[in-house]
């Protein structure tokens, strides 16, 4: 899928995380994904969904997995839905994207901050988990 992370620099390995998913979504390798109840992951989609790691390998659909582990610390190059500036705070801007963080956000859907600034929609380094 087009705007997967990209690992520069995983932090204490990725601090990597277990969580459920549903045997029939599936999901490559950098799919930033979102938390439901209870402890259930799915892809992003939407604007401000509530983040919680990135995928640290595919998923494929109906394979019997029901589980997957995520990244939930280190620098990764993401895909921005508009501009942003280095030291932003972002959130989920869209499928698989991210976007700066606003008044109105929820203050867990926190991505985490970006270490360059982009002109536009373009990928940018984010240190996740900070």
């Amino acid at each position: 899928m087009a705007n997967d992370a990209v690992i520069i620099e995983l932090i204490e390995g990725g601090v990597p995380v277990r969580f459920t998913i549903a045997d029939g979504d599936p999901y490559n390798k950098g799919r930033l994904m979102e938390i439901k109840n209870p402890r259930l992951a799915y892809g992003t989609w939407n604007n401000n969904d509530e983040f919680i790691g990135i995928t640290c390998s595919e998923k494929v659909a109906n394979d019997g997995s029901t589980s997957i582990a995520l990244w939930t610390k280190g620098i990764f190059d993401l895909g921005a839905n508009a501009a942003v500036v280095a030291g932003e705070r972002v959130t989920i801007g869209g499928n698989n994207l991210i976007r700066k963080v606003t008044a109105g956000d929820l203050l867990h859907s926190n991505v985490g901050i970006t270490l360059e600034s982009s002109s536009g929609a373009e990928t940018v380094a984010v240190f996740v988990g900070k």
